[in-house]
């Protein structure tokens, strides 16, 4: 069952976005955010009819700014024909409800707006339970403000004797209804959540158990990660230029060139102020980037916030404890950038790293060779390249390399077989006996 946040009305058309900036922020990147909540509004199918950045003096706590600058944008929206207004900025619940009586429109946030593509986004059980989730934490401390109508409606709290149950309005007893069913199903939905939490720890035992390294694919939304995985992998995940298009893992096996095999997997992607509750309602997709040997991060180099995207991927992997983790860049979509400047721009981003770096067009099937060999660098400590004399008597051993490790050449020798082979480590001091 999908919950929704709130009734809107059905018809929202033409959008106002409101940016407003605090103290200390930079106009640079309050631009940058708004642009990209355009992006974002678009993604949900609604007009946007103007766009105002404002930066307050203060932080007040009716409104976010002052009661001068709540009139401009007030009339701004109404010179607009504006249904709805649309602010970049995180709201309160009492925030949403006073501005909303000063619009007398719709508002939203940038939470909301995420929330809403990820809703729509949503096409697997676990992502629809994980998106539940966050939308009921998010509307709950907004509950009150829901059923007043129905108090409007019966004309207050008045009613039977004495107060209580019976003289409160029908808003206060239905919010009371809903508040019970929303705790009851965010409960029954953390219970379902740990259920595939624990399928998909069993999972991961298996792999470790049979030695196979996995490798994380991160980074910022629309960067080309699951067409990354596609073409590495030969998979059909859904690749499209919107935001958001994958809200589930996808793993594939794929064989690197000294022969380990390698599960890749693909998650959800970021972008800069992804809500806390998102996080943590994607904290079992989100454990494939800490648990994994290593991460590969694709950056969308032609964008020109590509360095603060991959900054933003690097703060919300610290916050999930993946801070340490070993990681290759991948800086995507290289084809983008004119020719003449593409040498100069893919060095300057690469100079603010310090973990390796390589460019790809994965469009165009460019680059797939060095990433393979940069997988093949980041596990090297986990194979030993070495020739065994092994007795044809024991040729099952044989049969465990060619299933496990890469057979570079085999001779034979009387009853033996002369094999050279990159093993797993661990395979290969077993086999410290047979070496020659």
């Amino acid at each position: 069952m999908s919950f929704e946040i709130r009734e809107k009305p059905d018809m929202v058309e033409h959008a106002l976005l409101v940016a407003l900036g605090m103290p200390g922020d930079s106009r640079r990147e309050r631009q940058a955010l708004l642009a990209e909540l355009q992006d974002l509004v678009s993604n949900l199918g609604i007009g946007i009819v103007g766009t105002m950045l404002e930066f307050t003096r203060e932080v007040q706590a009716k409104y976010l700014c002052g009661i001068g600058k709540a009139m401009e944008i007030q009339a701004k929206a109404q010179e607009l024909g504006a249904d709805c207004v649309i602010f970049d900025n995180l709201l309160t619940p009492s925030q949403q409800r006073e501005w909303e009586k000063l619009l007398n429109v719709t508002v939203i946030d940038r939470e909301e707006v995420i929330l809403d593509i990820f809703a729509q986004r949503a096409r697997t059980r676990e992502a629809v339970m994980q998106v539940d989730l966050a939308r009921m934490q998010y509307a709950l401390p907004r509950m009150s403000g829901m059923w007043k109508h129905l108090d409007r409606q019966r004309g207050g709290s008045g009613g039977g004797k004495g107060g209580g149950a019976a003289a409160r309005g029908e808003g206060e007893k239905q919010i009371e209804v809903d508040r019970r069913l929303a705790h009851e199903r965010i409960e029954a939905i953390r219970a379902e959540l740990e259920v595939v939490r624990r399928q998909r720890s069993t999972q991961r035992k298996e792999r470790k158990r049979q030695g196979i390294p996995t490798a994380a694919i991160v980074g910022y939304t629309n960067a080309g990660k699951s067409s990354l995985l596609n073409l590495m992998s030969g998979a059909d995940v859904l690749a499209k230029n919107i935001l958001f298009a994958t809200l589930e893992t996808t793993s594939r096996k794929i064989e690197l060139p000294d022969g380990q095999p390698l599960v890749l997997t693909d998650t959800v992607g970021f972008i800069r102020n992804l809500p806390h509750r998102l996080v943590e309602a994607f904290k079992s997709t989100l454990e494939e980037a800490t648990l994994a040997d290593f991460l590969i991060q694709v950056v969308d180099a032609s964008d020109r916030e590509a360095l603060r995207h991959y900054e933003t991927t690097c703060e919300v992997l610290a916050s999930l404890g993946a801070a340490d983790k070993p990681m290759v860049v991948v800086w995507n979509k290289t084809d983008l950038i004119p020719e003449e400047q593409r040498e100069a721009t893919l060095a300057a981003l690469s100079a603010k790293t310090d973990v390796p770096c390589l460019s790809m067009s994965v469009l165009r099937d460019e680059g797939r060779e060095q990433l393979l060999s940069a997988c093949t660098e980041m596990l090297s400590h986990r194979v030993s390249t070495a020739r065994y004399r092994i007795p044809m008597a024991e040729s099952r051993i044989i049969a465990i390399m060619h299933r496990d490790g890469k057979v570079i050449s085999t001779e034979y020798e009387g009853n033996d077989a002369l094999v050279e082979a990159i093993l797993p480590r661990e395979f290969a001091a077993r086999l410290e006996a047979y070496r020659c």
